[in-house]
């Protein structure tokens, strides 16, 4: 499972300036280019990372979306992550990355916060 493509699907959010990343597949080592290419290549106000597909990230993907979270805001925008899975939210729990980025249960209710 861990060396699945990583398939990533950009849609419109329900308000305007947000866009969602539906990812699907594990983020990790072999995949993490292709998720730094379409988080950056993302220019909207509010990104919300639909994690719900994602069964696994490694460290290298911890890192790319630390990275992704620095990168946008750095430009003034927002990165929010929706739907992990346990093994994701245990991750990024454990290292504390759950203080720096803002995680949802749904994609929905990520846009109704936003």
């Amino acid at each position: 499972m861990q060396n699945e493509n990583l398939q990533i699907v950009v849609s419109p959010g329900n308000r305007e300036g947000q866009k969602i990343l539906r990812l699907k597949g594990p983020l990790n080592m072999q995949n993490v280019f292709g998720f730094q290419a379409a988080v950056r290549a993302e220019n909207s106000s509010v990104v919300i990372l639909d994690f719900t597909g994602v069964p696994f990230i490694d460290s290298a993907g911890l890192g790319a979306l630390v990275g992704a979270y620095v990168a946008t805001q750095k430009v003034q925008r927002k990165l929010v992550v929706a739907g992990m899975g346990s093994q994701v939210k245990t991750l990024i729990e454990m290292t504390k990355v759950s203080q720096l980025i803002k995680a949802y249960d749904t994609v929905s209710e990520a846009e109704e916060a936003l």
